[in-house]
C-alpha cells in the first residue's frame, strides 16, 4: 500500500505543478520600473504581460497596464482597444491618451528616446492597452489555427482575458469599468461592452462593474466611407457641382442611380483629384511618407506657434504628423526594450506597430449600430468623439447613425470650452449617449490635441458638464 500511496501522492504533486504551471503561462505580469531610451525611473506604476485565452491557452495576450496617479484603488479602470486591425496598443499609450511620448527626432541609429505626457488620461484612470486581434503587437498564438481569428473571436478573447486579469488583479473588480477604443475598435468597443453586459446578466463570475464605453472616431459601419464626399464638400474640397453630380449619379446614401454610369465614373475621377493629396487622418496636415522619421512633437505647441511666426528654417522638421511612426519600430525590436518589457523570446518576428499586412484576420461584422442600439436600452452612459477634420470616418457618419438611434435630445448643439477657446461642439441625448467634436482634430483626436482630448474624457468620466 505504501507505494500506491507514494505513486499517488507524485501523480498529485504532478498534476499541482502542471496547474501552477498553466496559471503561471496564463497571467504572467511584471512590474516595470525602467524603460531604455527613457530618463530615470518611471513616474507611474506599468506593469505588462500575457493573459492566455481560449481552452487551450494557445492565445496569449500581451497588455500594458497603467495605474491610475490618483487613486487606483476608487478610480475608473478602463480596457483600451486600438484600431487597425492589427495596431498594438502601445500606439495609444505613447500617442496622446497614455503617458509616454516618443521624442520624435530624426532617426540616427542610436535608441529613440522617450518622455513624459502631461495630459495622460491615468492621471485620472487606470487603464489596460491590449494588444488585440492576436498577432498584434507581442500577442501571438502557440499554433496556426491559434494564431488567426475573426471578429467575433477577438472581441470574445478580449472578454475572457478581462475576466482572468481581475480574477488576478482582484483590488480592481470594484472600480467602475469602461470598455474605450478608435478607429476600427470601433467594431470592438461595442460588442465587448455587450458581451460583458449579457454575462453580468448570466452571473458569470466575476462579476464586472461595468459602467459604460466611448469611442473615438469610431468604425460603425462600413457605409461610413460615404460621408467622405458629404465632409469634403462642407470643407470646400469639392465644388457644389461635383457633390451634386456624386450625389445624384453614384448612389450615395441610397439613392436610386446607377453608379457605373458615365457620369459617376467622370465624376468619380475628378473626385479622386480633388483629394488625393490630402493627408486623410486630419486634412490640415501636410501629405507625408508615413514611414520617414520627422519631428512633431519635440516642441511645445505654443512653441511651435512662436517658430511659425518667426519662420526660423527648423521649421521644416516639424512639417510631417506621421513622425514618430518609424520610431516605434526601432525601439521596440531593441533587444533591451524587449527585455525591460519581459517579452518571451521567439514568440514574435520583427515588431511591428500596426500588423495590417500580415494579420490572419476575418472581418465578418460590418455595422455594429444594434450593438449601440442594445446597449441605449441598458442604460450604460457613452461618449463617441471625433475629431472634425477626420476625412477617413468623418463626424458626418458619426452624427448619423447616433441621430438613427432616434432618442431625444436633453442637451442641445453647443460648445464646449478649454481655458476660455472653443474646443469643439457637443449635444447630449437621453440614452446616456454624449457625442462631441473636437476642433482641429483628426483620426486620432489625442495625437492632435491632447490637452483638450484630455478635459473631454475628465469631465465625461467624472459626470461633469462639457
Amino acid at each position: 500500500m505504501g507505494s500506491v500511496y507514494k505513486m499517488y501522492f507524485l501523480l498529485l504533486l504532478i498534476g499541482v505543478l502542471a496547474f501552477v504551471s498553466n496559471q503561471v503561462v496564463e497571467d504572467s505580469h511584471s512590474a516595470v520600473k525602467f524603460l531604455p531610451g527613457f530618463r530615470g525611473p518611471l513616474p507611474f506604476n506599468l506593469q505588462t504581460g500575457y493573459v492566455g485565452v481560449d481552452e487551450s491557452e494557445d492565445v496569449q495576450l500581451f497588455y500594458y497596464f497603467v495605474e491610475s496617479e490618483r487613486n487606483p484603488m476608487v478610480d475608473p479602470l478602463i480596457l483600451w482597444l486600438t484600431g487597425g486591425p492589427g495596431c498594438s496598443g502601445f500606439t495609444a499609450l505613447a500617442n496622446g491618451i497614455g503617458p509616454l511620448y516618443f521624442r520624435e527626432e530624426r532617426y540616427n541609429g542610436t535608441l529613440p528616446t522617450l518622455y513624459s505626457n502631461h495630459n495622460t488620461w491615468t492621471k485620472i484612470a487606470s487603464m489596460i492597452f491590449l494588444d488585440l486581434p492576436v498577432g498584434t503587437g507581442f500577442s501571438y498564438g502557440r499554433t496556426s489555427v491559434a494564431s488567426s481569428s475573426n471578429d467575433s473571436q477577438a472581441c470574445a478573447q478580449a472578454v475572457q482575458f478581462l475576466r482572468k486579469w481581475l480574477l488576478s488583479h482582484p483590488k480592481f473588480l470594484s472600480n467602475p469599468f469602461y470598455v474605450g477604443g478608435d478607429s476600427y475598435a470601433g467594431i470592438f468597443v461595442p460588442i465587448v461592452t455587450q458581451i460583458i453586459s449579457n454575462e453580468n446578466e448570466a452571473a458569470i463570475e466575476p462579476s464586472i462593474n461595468l459602467k459604460g464605453y466611448l469611442a473615438g472616431n469610431p468604425l460603425t459601419s462600413y457605409a461610413d466611407s460615404n460621408f467622405s464626399i458629404l465632409f469634403s464638400h462642407g470643407m470646400g474640397i469639392i465644388s457644389d457641382e461635383l457633390y451634386e453630380s456624386l450625389r445624384r449619379s453614384c448612389g450615395l446614401y441610397h439613392q436610386k442611380s446607377d453608379p457605373d454610369s458615365a457620369e459617376c465614373s467622370q465624376s468619380l475621377e475628378v473626385y479622386e483629384q480633388c483629394t488625393s493629396g490630402l493627408n486623410q487622418y486630419n486634412i490640415l496636415e501636410k501629405k507625408c511618407d508615413r514611414h520617414e522619421p520627422q519631428l512633431r512633437r519635440s516642441l511645445s505647441v505654443d512653441k511651435r506657434a512662436a517658430i511659425d511666426r518667426s519662420g526660423e528654417s527648423s521649421l521644416s522638421a516639424l512639417e510631417c504628423p506621421v513622425a514618430a511612426l518609424s520610431l516605434y519600430g526601432y525601439w521596440f525590436n531593441d533587444e533591451s526594450v524587449q527585455e525591460a518589457l519581459r517579452i518571451r523570446k521567439g514568440t514574435i518576428g520583427t515588431w511591428v506597430r500596426c500588423n495590417q499586412d500580415n494579420l490572419a484576420y476575418e472581418i465578418l461584422i460590418t455595422d455594429v449600430k444594434p450593438y449601440h442600439a442594445n446597449l441605449s436600452t441598458k442604460g450604460y452612459k457613452s461618449l463617441i468623439f471625433s475629431g472634425d477634420h477626420d476625412f477617413i470616418i468623418p463626424f458626418q457618419s458619426t452624427q448619423a447613425w447616433i441621430r438613427n438611434l432616434n432618442y431625444s435630445i436633453i442637451d442641445d448643439w453647443r460648445p464646449w470650452i478649454v481655458d476660455g477657446q472653443y474646443a469643439g461642439y457637443t449635444r447630449t441625448y437621453s440614452n446616456k449617449m454624449t457625442f462631441v467634436t473636437v476642433k482641429g482634430g483628426g483620426h486620432t483626436t489625442s495625437q492632435y490635441n491632447p490637452l483638450e482630448t484630455y478635459v473631454l474624457f475628465e469631465r465625461w468620466i467624472s459626470d461633469q458638464s462639457l
